[in-house]
């Protein structure tokens, strides 16, 4: 179970692991052992609140297939164990990130002073552009 808040739970059962073949330093058992990790979860039938849900899929990006599901890949490591450590640790850290509600935006009003700093300027642009024209007699 990953709990990363009391409304934010991942069951095991919603986690699947995949031992694959890794590339990368380990010599001869590289080719023999699978020790990378495929960890992945389909987001739509977690247990997640909606928005959380939503978040985590705009969070993980390239890593979210078209079907939802989210594949989190670790093969850093040349053991099968520090592989799965750190791909749970790094779902676990896209799940803080995506329990964590963005702050609402706030409007803002224009203070008195931008609005005339705003007005002068436009002043000065049409009163140059104003020059710019050639006056005829017609």
């Amino acid at each position: 179970m990953i709990r990363v808040s009391d409304e934010v739970v991942l069951q095991e059962s919603e986690l699947e692991e995949r031992f694959v073949r890794a590339s990368g330093p380990g010599g001869q058992n590289v080719n023999k052992v699978s020790t990378a990790v495929q960890l992945r979860v389909r987001v739509d039938d977690t247990g997640l609140p909606t928005g959380v849900k939503a978040r985590l899929m705009r969070a993980a990006g390239h890593r979210m297939t078209a079907d939802g599901v989210l594949v989190i890949d670790a093969r850093e490591y040349r053991t099968q164990a520090q592989n799965r450590v750190a791909a749970r640790e790094r779902l676990y850290a896209l799940l803080a990130a995506a329990a964590v509600p963005p702050t609402p935006r706030r409007p803002t009003r224009p203070t008195a002073a931008s609005k005339t700093r705003r007005l002068d300027a436009k002043q000065r642009r049409a009163d140059t552009k104003r020059l710019r024209t050639v006056e005829r007699d017609d």
